[in-house]
């Protein structure tokens, strides 16, 4: 699992398990958060939005089961 920078003022950085359909997401604020049976097609489209942060809001919080990894530093 490689983490890829993000240009976003919302998110710093993803990383995506495909095996087993698990997102991460590192925010600008240092929290990392694991999101559970994302489809790899919406995390191809997270990276491919223009808008990371308007994609992550509209398409991935409040859809797939999530848990905090990390709290901000």
């Amino acid at each position: 699992m490689n983490w890829i920078a993000i240009e976003s003022s919302v998110l710093q950085a993803a990383a995506y398990a495909e095996c087993q359909s698990l997102l991460y997401l590192l925010f600008r604020g240092g929290a990392v958060y694991r999101y559970f049976d994302v489809p790899p097609l919406e995390y191809r489209e997270l990276l491919a939005a223009d808008s990371k942060g308007r994609y992550f809001g509209g398409n991935i919080r409040g859809r797939f089961r999530y848990e905090r990894m990390r709290q901000p530093l």
